[in-house]
């Protein structure tokens, strides 16, 4: 924190890849991200949802769930703190609370291996996508119930996933009654909805709660029945896109530096938090119709 308050920046990173339903081989592209992230100077990478496991169908996730105290979260902790990294684990399967249910869970891992904070995905992917497939995450997900906001050198991050960025209350929780600087969106959104969305409501999140937003997506075929829409991307709080790969479908990473004059600098400007109105504001004009 100290260095951060002194140069005003730091540096971050992204990630893209896509998953495939073989443990092994997505640690194997994890750590060759971790590399090239910290080549570039990024003191946290942040991982799409299902960084670790994609099933070939729904449901698949279950077989391989675990404790986050379990064998696959501690080869992630040991990536971060060999590597002198934090990490931004977006959908890890945990296991429920029975052996038909998980946890999609966003874990936040510290340069020195230790697990700071996690997040359990509130809002769960049922959904008929319109000239694609039909997802119901519920059937084998248990939501979470918690909105997480964790200290970092890297500011006030928000914990989100995925469909999690179609209902800005949570945004606004975490910036107005969380203090949120950064918010993390780990997604794999389908081709049609990214299509359609992806981009405008990332944007729409960073310049409403004036939060730098980071997010990692997966991307391409993971397997014949799904694909994920990719186009990993960090916006700064005014809503500019500051870092993003140059192919949306490809592995790699992207860069950008979070600069905290420039959150001041918005919000002194712009100073939203005084100007919205409270949440007894709306109760009483509701009760007054």
């Amino acid at each position: 924190m100290e260095a951060a308050a002194m140069t005003n920046t730091v540096r971050v990173a992204t990630a893209q890849m896509t998953s495939v339903n073989d443990l092994t081989a997505n640690f194997a592209t994890c750590s060759r991200l971790v590399k090239e992230a910290v080549t570039a100077g990024a003191k946290l990478l942040c991982f799409p949802e299902n960084f670790s496991y994609v099933g070939s169908k729904s449901g698949d996730s279950l077989t391989i769930s675990e404790p986050i105290d379990g064998p696959i979260m501690d080869k992630y902790r040991s990536l971060a703190r060999d590597s002198s990294i934090w990490l931004s684990l977006g959908g890890f399967q945990e296991k429920g609370s029975d052996d038909s249910h998980l946890r999609n869970t966003h874990v936040i891992i510290d340069d020195a291996g230790n697990i700071r904070s996690k997040y359990s995905k509130m809002h769960l992917f049922d959904v008929d996508v319109p000239g694609g497939a039909v997802y119901k995450e519920s059937s084998f997900t248990e939501a979470g119930e918690e909105i997480v906001a964790v200290d970092s050198p890297f500011g006030r991050l928000g914990l989100t996933v995925c469909y999690d960025l179609r209902f800005p209350e949570i945004y606004q929780q975490l910036r107005f009654n969380r203090g949120a600087e950064v918010l993390l969106v780990p997604a794999a959104f389908t081709k049609p909805t990214g299509e359609a969305h992806w981009e405008i409501l990332l944007r729409a999140r960073a310049i409403e709660t004036q939060c730098y937003v980071i997010a990692a997506a997966q991307a391409g075929n993971h397997s014949d029945e799904r694909e994920s829409y990719g186009d990993s991307m960090i916006i700064d709080p005014w809503g500019k896109v500051i870092g993003q790969l140059p192919d949306r479908l490809s592995t790699g990473i992207a860069v950008a530096d979070i600069d905290f004059s420039v959150i001041d600098s918005i919000r002194k400007k712009m100073p939203i938090d005084q100007h919205r109105k409270p949440s007894e504001f709306w109760r009483s004009v509701e009760a007054a119709l």
